[in-house]
């Protein structure tokens, strides 16, 4: 899945046009390495974003099926690090 798409899927972000505005400017990183919107994820993967105050990572657990998951079932696609 892209991670734009993964981004907005399980609701680290709230539209999927912020999160790809987020990987143009160079703030998100998949495995310490900067990505565009069309970078895969993969279960095992580290999706890093760095905001003002500090940087976020989360690990990606499971790929959505779907084009969004419930936010109580957030906790079982990613994991916040």
């Amino acid at each position: 899945m892209r991670v734009d798409k993964w981004l907005s899927a399980v609701n680290v972000v709230k539209r999927r046009t912020i999160a790809t505005d987020m990987l143009k400017s160079g703030v998100v990183l998949v495995n310490g390495m900067k990505a565009k919107a069309s970078k895969n994820v993969a279960i095992g993967d580290t999706v890093t974003i760095e905001y003002l105050k500090g940087a976020k990572s989360y690990e990606v657990l499971q790929i959505p099926v779907t084009k969004t998951i419930p936010k109580s079932q957030k906790e079982e696609y990613v994991k916040a690090l």
